[in-house]
């Protein structure tokens, strides 16, 4: 039988009071793609860094071509060909693509003065570009190139340190589809020469494209194994959470809330200083979805930012519920009823040190006063009540949100805005990283609101949940609206020859 290239058996990890691996095993071979799932909070993270030598495990013992070794640091993991790569890429965008890929490891001439070897690094750098099918001069900015292939500069980094487990933490989460399609072509290749990828990922439609085997992760514990042959979406979703999950589609009838009243809100070719052409024109009902899609870079998010007042508007006109309104800031939104959810949660949504009840808290400041004094029971107040209706996981509001799993830090950034009861609330990206659980709690509160007359426009680069919760989509390409489709209208042909330029 195949020695396993990498093995771990009985790896316990705990925080304080909290045990986040128990006991749990895992083991990786040669030329194989293996996809670690599970909820967030189920220990994935904490293996892996387990398995890079950012952390070390309490109990437990990891096995390299079956001889035990001790991971004490990232650079002990790398000397042993384990490559980490983070779901926020570790590149330096300020350097060329080639400094990237050999910083602190410059290949060096000269003898005593170990001068940096400039040829020598540019002809290793178009191999390993090569290698990953990415076709840019390694001379270039890294600045200058898009997410994905960012994301290849950084696969071609590891194969520089001649990476032979390979694992990727959400490696999509910030791509567009072809980015992603090219991404796992490459995953292939590299299992076929040798390599072996553990890939961790929420999206499970890609985990069934590419995984060879699945391992699940519950609780902080082995949860099961599916084979090639058994790997299905309900079957990954039941090994996760140890049940079913319906994601029910939309009702057809469910936007019929608002019909008979004017928008909540009604843009005019709304414009900020990257917009092009006609800009941005759109409408959206009390209970009605209206999906926002588009391929990155489209102006999605930017839009939203102008609309809230972050970004400087140029021209264009904002009507809240038929009435115009000049938004200048974000507290004019506020005043106004309007709620944003930032696509960058831990970077635009929270303030990671602070408190569970300090990042609730911060937009309802205005309500939790008496002459300027904090009403600090009042503060406590709300955020219990946050935890308790959205059933936020976590051993008290003290905690710093940092802590928290990345569903749990969701559901935080969307009850501070929905303690102010908003009119419209516009979600950017609101499932991303975010596991299959979570994500049901987050569109059945969707489903709630709007059943409650609040009206929400949802950006979001995933098609299937665009297609699966949006009353109508309107689709953006290059800062300006091409079209809007209707829910008999919706398909992802329809969505993606808009998102491309077509006009409708």
């Amino acid at each position: 039988m195949q020695t396993p290239l990498l093995e771990v058996e009985r790896i316990s990890k705990r925080y304080g009071g909290a045990q986040a691996l128990s006991s749990v095993g895992l083991r990786l071979y040669p030329s194989e793609v293996v996809a670690l799932i599970g909820e967030n909070g189920a220990g994935k993270s904490t293996l892996m860094k387990v398995l890079g030598g950012i952390v070390t495990p309490d109990e437990g013992e990891i096995r390299i071509d079956g001889t035990p070794v001790r991971l004490n640091s990232p650079a002990q993991a790398m000397e042993r060909g384990i490559s980490l790569i983070h779901q926020e890429l570790n590149l330096a965008d300020n350097l060329s693509i080639e400094a990237n890929l050999f910083l602190g490891r410059e290949l060096r001439w000269g003898g005593p003065l170990g001068l940096a070897s400039g040829r020598a690094m540019e002809a290793k750098s178009r191999e390993l570009l090569a290698r990953v099918g990415l076709d840019v001069d390694p001379r270039d900015r890294l600045s200058n190139l898009t997410p994905g292939h960012k994301q290849l500069v950084e696969i071609a980094r590891s194969l520089s340190m001649h990476a032979r487990v390979l694992i990727m933490d959400e490696p999509t989460s910030s791509l567009a589809q072809k980015e992603t399609d090219r991404l796992l072509e490459v995953i292939r290749e590299l299992r076929q020469q040798g390599v072996c990828v553990v890939y961790i990922s929420h999206r499970l439609r890609e985990v069934e494209a590419v995984a060879d085997r699945v391992v699940g992760l519950r609780d902080g514990k082995n949860a099961g194994e599916l084979s090639k042959a058994e790997i299905n979406y309900q079957a990954m979703v039941q090994m996760m959470v140890g049940r079913d999950v319906q994601l029910h589609q939309r009702p057809s009838q469910a936007a019929g809330t608002g019909r008979d009243q004017p928008p909540v809100l009604r843009v005019e070719k709304l414009k900020h200083a990257q917009s092009k052409g006609e800009g941005v024109s759109l409408e959206v009902r009390p209970g009605e979805i209206v999906g926002m899609a588009g391929l990155v870079g489209a102006g999605r998010s930017e839009f939203a930012e102008t609309l809230f007042g972050i970004r400087p508007r140029v021209s264009g006109q904002v009507y809240i519920q038929g009435q115009p309104k000049l938004i200048r800031k974000p507290t004019d939104a506020m005043a106004l009823g309007l709620a944003l959810v930032p696509e960058d949660r831990r970077h635009h949504g929270l303030i990671l040190a602070d408190s569970i009840g300090g990042n609730i808290a911060l937009p309802n400041l205005d309500t939790h006063h008496i002459a300027k004094l904090l009403q600090f029971g009042k503060i406590r107040h709300t955020a219990q009540n946050g935890v308790k209706s959205l059933r936020i996981r976590t051993t008290g509001i003290a905690k710093p949100v940092g802590l928290l799993s990345g569903g749990n830090q969701q559901k935080v950034v969307l009850y501070k805005w929905l303690h102010r009861q908003p009119k419209l609330l516009i979600l950017d990206e609101p499932t991303r990283g975010v596991d299959v659980g979570a994500k049901k709690e987050i569109y059945d509160l969707m489903h709630d609101l709007t059943a409650r007359g609040v009206g929400i426009l949802m950006i979001s680069s995933d098609l299937e949940e665009v297609l699966h919760l949006s009353d109508r989509v309107v689709v953006m390409h290059e800062n300006q609206t091409t079209g809007e489709l209707t829910r008999e209208q919706l398909s992802e042909e329809a969505i993606m020859r808009l998102a491309t330029g077509a006009q409708s």
